[in-house]
């Protein structure tokens, strides 16, 4: 609590020093404003004085006059934005100083709320080389203070997103047009939960792909005449899929991948709506074009720091020895620890992982056949974050569908 208190005093410092300062500024600004009027009466003062002794020409200059002071001077009409949001900012400092703080309602929302702009990451040179990261040293990042939208701190109300440090105003959200009314009250009854919440960028995994990675998954959608943002139905799936393996594989689906993929698409359709949302198909594209082209290391890279700080706890959990090893099959039971959000755990085992079908050289049809020798080879934690790393990733959307194919 202590902790809590200190954080608290520190932003209440930082809002009065705020505070004075702004109040500095617009006495600067009203100063400013006022010596303005000052030039500009004293101006018309002198006009008049001026044009008195020719009252000769008084029938000539009169037309001009009226002309010129139809309306108010440009620095009269370029003062009242400026008084206006002076009063505006004392207002919310004054809220800030009396810790209430503004909340969204109170913001004009066509100046401040606007959508952030996403921008796809780049690869870098060192992108496939291994990634140290300590066992033993939690990194624990604190949350933000401030709505990551309008960049206001309040109070309370503010729900915390369970993969980055980004916390929101529901309000910021509702206005944005981000989250409908449902996914609203699932953020306000989970955020603060163990299961946690995530904002509406992690919840995006097709924000992980490069420029390239996307542009190569958006040519297959062209050609398999696959409509973005619609919802599809099993025959489109399976249509989509024998495309994919004729032009991986050069041969259509077999009945049993066939039947791999209608078992798929009911892993994306939970609430068996007898449709797949357009979002849960393309995590599901997304996270198999991460895990064609990207290399375990580049995937450990993409973790954020809450992320890794629950592996450790998970494979400290399973270590039983000094030697801080687990064996394949307790990492396998890790890596399904990630989707304790299911209400039906066991629903994880029908989907499949990989872009397009099955082949007979894949390692999904031939984990039946891993041999005991396998299931008992020691990991150590750098193998165990390696090999966890997709699954970590596929963990992040809110949706209970199921955005990877598990373990068996």
């Amino acid at each position: 609590m202590g902790v809590l208190m200190s954080k608290k005093q520190q932003v209440e410092k930082v809002q009065k020093c705020s505070a004075v300062v702004s109040a500095f500024q617009a006495g600067i600004k009203d100063r400013a404003v006022k010596q303005t009027d000052a030039e500009v009466g004293e101006g018309e003062e002198d006009a008049r004085t001026s044009a008195g002794p020719n009252d000769k020409n008084t029938e000539e200059v009169k037309p001009e006059e009226t002309d010129n002071n139809a309306g108010p001077s440009t620095s009269q009409q370029a003062s009242a934005p400026v008084r206006d949001e002076c009063k505006v900012n004392q207002e919310a400092w004054s809220r800030l100083r009396d810790g209430k703080g503004v909340e969204p309602e109170d913001l004009d929302k066509s100046h401040q709320l606007t959508p952030p702009a996403f921008v796809r990451p780049k690869r870098e040179p060192d992108d496939d080389q291994p990634v140290e990261v300590d066992l033993e040293n939690k990194e624990q990042p604190p949350s933000g203070e401030m709505c990551d939208v309008c960049e206001v701190w309040t109070a309370d109300d503010l729900y915390p997103c369970r993969i980055c440090t980004r916390v929101f105003h529901d309000g910021c959200l509702r206005e944005l047009g981000y989250l409908r009314t449902e996914a609203l009250q699932e953020m306000r009854d989970t955020a603060h939960t163990v299961t946690g919440w995530s904002c509406y960028y992690c919840d995006n995994v097709n924000l992980l792909l490069t420029e390239e990675e996307m542009y190569s998954l958006m040519e297959t959608f062209k050609q398999c005449k696959i409509i973005p943002e619609s919802c599809l139905v099993s025959d489109e799936l399976l249509q989509y899929r024998h495309f994919v393996s004729k032009q991986q594989f050069d041969k259509d689906l077999s009945d049993e991948q066939e039947e791999e993929v209608l078992a798929q698409f009911a892993s994306l359709d939970p609430e068996k709506k007898g449709h797949i949302e357009w979002s849960d198909f393309l995590y599901f594209e997304s996270l198999a074009v991460l895990r064609k082209f990207r290399t375990e290391n580049s995937l450990v890279r993409l973790l954020s720091a809450k992320e890794r700080d629950k592996a450790r706890v998970v494979f400290q959990g399973l270590v039983m020895d000094k030697d801080s090893v687990i064996t394949r099959a307790e990492c396998r039971q890790a890596q399904q620890s990630w989707f304790h959000k299911l209400k039906d755990p066991q629903s994880c085992n029908v989907s499949i992982s990989h872009v397009g079908p099955i082949c007979e050289s894949s390692p999904a049809s031939s984990g039946s056949e891993r041999s005991k020798t396998d299931e008992n080879r020691p990991l150590t934690w750098a193998d165990f974050l390696r090999e966890s790393a997709i699954y970590i990733l596929a963990a992040r959307p809110n949706s209970s569908a199921m955005h990877i194919r598990m373990p068996l």
